[in-house]
């Protein structure tokens, strides 16, 4: 377990826990993943009769120090840099439910493994 805390840069301020550099590089993964379903959805054409496939929502749940989850669904942003995820962090003591960009959330994941190694 690493003793660098994970920093999250939320729209209006920070919040920063305990996380595991392995939870951090398997949120790295799901991030990625849904950076491309964000821009399959960005890349269909909006004209004509052609549908566009829904793609499956970002549901990632860490369980450890804290419980952390993050939700998006990446059907209802235009592009991916303009998604928001839904971010949920909560020990015994405390619940903080708040949105947060989509491209802070992936540049601070990146920063952290970088710290970490």
């Amino acid at each position: 377990m690493s003793s660098t805390p994970l920093t999250l840069n939320l729209i209006e301020g920070s919040v920063s826990f305990s996380f595991s550099p392995q939870a951090a590089r398997e949120l790295k993964t799901a991030t990625d993943q849904l950076m491309e379903r964000l821009k399959a959805v960005a890349s269909k054409p909006t004209l004509g009769s052609g549908k566009v496939t829904p793609q499956p929502p970002l549901e990632y749940r860490y369980t450890g120090g804290v419980f952390l989850e993050i939700f998006c669904n990446p059907n209802i942003w235009p592009t991916p840099f303009a998604a928001k995820v839904l971010l949920t962090i909560r020990d015994v003591s405390i619940r903080l439910t708040t949105e947060a960009e989509l491209t802070r959330i992936i540049e601070d994941i990146n920063q952290y493994l970088e710290q970490v190694g």
